[in-house]
C-alpha cells in the first residue's frame, strides 16, 4: 500500500499567509507545506484540500482513479469546490467500517477532539492510521489495539496521542511514525528533525510517496540522554519534551518539598502543571535502585540537587570531614550512580546544571560544589548516547 503526501502542513499551510514569524520566514522550498492530504494507492483520498489535483500531478499521480474521499476534521473556511471527477467528500461515523471495491477497508476511529481518525487496511494486510490535527484516539484499551505499520499524526501538536498509541501497543518499535499537520510551532529543517527524532518520528516533504509496511530507518530514541543548561535556559522543558510521546513516565524529583519555601513550591507547581497527566512522580535522591529496576522511562530532574544531597551526606562542606574520607565517599557514590546508568535497561533522560562557565564562586564550599558538579556531569555524560546543552531555549547536540 502506497501513501502519497499531497500536503503535510497545518490547515493554514506553512508558511502561514501574512505571518512574519521566524518559522514561517524559513519555511521555503522543501520546507514549505500545503495543508495535509493523503492519497492512498490512487483510490482513496484522505482530506480534500485546495490544489489537491495539482499537488497530485506534481507528485506524478492523478486523482482520476479516486473512488472515495473522506474528511477527517471540520472545515472552517468557505465551501470548497470539488474537482471534476471526484466523488463527493464524506465522513464515516465513529466505529463504522467502509469496504472499497479495491480491497481497502477503512475504519473510523473516535477521537477526544472534533474530527475523525481513519484506520486503513490495504488489500495485502498493511495497516496505517491517520489522525487529524489536534486529535488523539479515544477509548483505547491495552492489548485490544492492532499494531500499525504506519501512523500519520499531529506529533508536534498532540504528542500525547503517540503516547496513548504506544501505551496500548498500537505503535511499536517498527511502526513508521510520520508527522503531519506541521505548523509554525517549531522551526523547519534541523530543529524539526531533531525534535521528531526524539519522539521516534520523522517528517517528509510534500509529494513524497511512502510504502506502508516496508522497512524504513525509523529514528532510534536514545536510551540515555543528559540535558545540560544554565538557570532558566529551558533544560527541563527540553527534557520533558523528549519523553512526552511515551506513556507512564516516572518523573524523579530530587529537590524534595522544602516546607515553608513558597518560591520553591511555586517552581515545583509550574513543573507539575506542564507534565502529561499519565506521568507519575516520586521525590527521592535514591536513584540507583530505580535505575536497576525494569520499568517505564525515567526523567531525573536534576543531578545538581542529587549532588547537593550526596555532599550533605558525606560532610563535604566541612574541610576536615572532606579530607577525612568525605571526598572518597562522594567519589564512590558518583561511581555507583554512573555504573547503574551504564547497566540500566530503562530509557533515562537526566537534567543537570552547567555551572562551570560563570563567575568563580567566592567561597571554598561553592568552588567545591562547582568542581564536583563538573566531574559528575562529565562522568554521567560518558554513559549517555546523547548529550545536549540548552542555551536560551535552544538545544545544541554535544553527542549523538
Amino acid at each position: 500500500m502506497d501513501v502519497t503526501s499531497l500536503g503535510t502542513g497545518a490547515p493554514a499551510g506553512l508558511p502561514r499567509p501574512h505571518c512574519s514569524c521566524a518559522a514561517c520566514a524559513t519555511a521555503l522550498g522543501e520546507h514549505a507545506r500545503a495543508a495535509t492530504a493523503l492519497l492512498v494507492d490512487g483510490v482513496l483520498l484522505l482530506d480534500l484540500t485546495p490544489g489537491a489535483a495539482f499537488a497530485a500531478a506534481r507528485a506524478g499521480h492523478s486523482l482520476g482513479g479516486v473512488a472515495q474521499v473522506l474528511l477527517s476534521h471540520p472545515h472552517d473556511g468557505p465551501a470548497m469546490e470539488v474537482p471534476a471527477g471526484l466523488p463527493q467528500p464524506g465522513r464515516v461515523p465513529d466505529g463504522r467500517e467502509l469496504a472499497l471495491l479495491t480491497g481497502h477497508r477503512v475504519r473510523a476511529v473516535a477521537l477526544d477532539a472534533p474530527g475523525t481518525g481513519y484506520a486503513v487496511t490495504g488489500p495485502d494486510g498493511q495497516r496505517l492510521l491517520y489522525l487529524p490535527p489536534g486529535g488523539a484516539p479515544a477509548g483505547l484499551e491495552e492489548g485490544a489495539a492492532e499494531t500499525y505499520d504506519m501512523v500519520l499524526a499531529d506529533v508536534v501538536g498532540r504528542p500525547d496521542a503517540l503516547a496513548k498509541l504506544r501505551a496500548v501497543g498500537a505503535v511499536g518499535p517498527t511502526t513508521d511514525v510520520i508527522a503531519v499537520h506541521l505548523d509554525h510551532d517549531v522551526p523547519p529543517g534541523a530543529e524539526l528533525a531533531r525534535r521528531l527524532e526524539a519522539a521516534g518520528a520523522r517528517a517528509v516533504p510534500d509529494g513524497t510517496t511512502l510504502t506502508v509496511g516496508v522497512y524504513e530507518d525509523v529514528p532510534d530514541v536514545p536510551r540515555r540522554t543528559l540535558v545540560l543548561g544554565g538557570a532558566r535556559s529551558g533544560k527541563s522543558v527540553e527534557a520533558e519534551r523528549r519523553l512526552e510521546t511515551f506513556p507512564g513516565v516516572l518523573y524523579v524529583a530530587t529537590g524534595g518539598t522544602r516546607g515553608g519555601d513558597t518560591e520553591w513550591a511555586a517552581r515545583v507547581a509550574a513543573h507539575r502543571e506542564r507534565r502529561p497527566g499519565s506521568w507519575r512522580t516520586t521525590e527521592t535522591c535514591d536513584l540507583v535502585p530505580l535505575l536497576k529496576e525494569d520499568g517505564p522511562p525515567l526523567l531525573i530532574d536534576c543531578l545538581s540537587l542529587w549532588l547537593t544531597d550526596a555532599m550533605d551526606g558525606v560532610g563535604a562542606w566541612d574541610d576536615a570531614d572532606w579530607a577525612d574520607g568525605g571526598e572518597r565517599a562522594l567519589r564512590e557514590r558518583v561511581t555507583e550512580l554512573t555504573t547503574a546508568v551504564r547497566t540500566t535497561a530503562r530509557t533515562v533522560v537526566a537534567v543537570s546544571n552547567e555551572v562551570g562557565s560563570g563567575i568563580v564562586p567566592a567561597t571554598a564550599s561553592g568552588r567545591r560544589y562547582r568542581d564536583e558538579l563538573g566531574r559528575l556531569n562529565t562522568a554521567f555524560a560518558a554513559e549517555c548516547e546523547q548529550v545536549l546543552l540548552v542555551v536560551a531555549g535552544q538545544a545544541l547536540p554535544l553527542r549523538g
